[in-house]
């Protein structure tokens, strides 16, 4: 299975990235255990991301189970301010518990409901995307579960549908968004209601600038 998910990373210069990702879960009985525990992720980040190149280099990222919607629309346009209030930073020595200080290998959202640290173990070179199997090195559950919301998974989607302008023809898009639309309306609360129209702003944005660029 696939777990919409907020996924972080950490470049070179300490600097983190936040980006929605969906990966696949090999053992979803796992994530139904309060314990510490291992589903079998495998990240699949497309070559050229930033995601991608931090865990190139790191082989080390973070992934968030939330069921905020808001953030799922800010980490797609990248609109998000990975600082000290949105993040803490986790130590590989807090890990192996070795005691030493260096520099950070995972930044862990300070609010999800659920975090698990990850580092990559293998990686299966298949472009444009990579797939890269991972092991739990810790996880914790930070708060409860909201619930279900139709208006929720309806902001998820069209988070992805923003992340994906230049793979999906405009008129399937728009058409998306306008299947969407009503599952907001019907059922939004004022954050999602927000997180679906920046989102509806930003593929427009998007859309007209492609169609611009594209004409004779």
């Amino acid at each position: 299975m696939i777990l919409e998910s907020i996924v972080t990373t950490i470049d070179a210069d300490g600097r983190v990235n936040i980006a929605p990702m969906g990966p696949v879960v090999t053992m979803p009985s796992a994530m139904q255990s309060a314990e510490s525990c291992d589903p079998g992720f495998i990240l699949r980040p497309f070559a050229g991301s930033r995601t991608f190149d931090n865990l190139i280099k790191s082989r080390r990222a973070a992934i968030h189970v939330t069921d905020d919607a808001a953030l799922f629309a800010r980490a797609a346009v990248g609109r998000i301010d990975a600082g000290p209030s949105m993040v803490r930073l986790l130590y590989e020595s807090e890990v192996d518990q070795t005691g030493e200080r260096e520099a950070a290998s995972w930044a862990i959202l300070r609010q999800c409901h659920r975090w698990f640290a990850v580092e990559v173990t293998d990686i299966n070179d298949t472009p444009p995307r990579f797939d890269m199997r991972c092991r739990v090195v810790r996880s914790a559950i930070e708060a409860p579960f909201f619930g279900f919301n139709r208006a929720k998974h309806a902001v998820i989607e069209t988070a992805i549908l923003a992340t994906r302008t230049n793979l999906i023809d405009a008129d399937d898009i728009r058409a998306q968004v306008d299947a969407l639309r009503p599952l907001v309306e019907k059922t939004a609360g004022d954050d999602e209601r927000d997180a679906f129209d920046s989102l509806v702003a930003e593929i427009e944005s998007v859309l007209q600038r492609t169609t611009s660029s594209g004409a004779p």
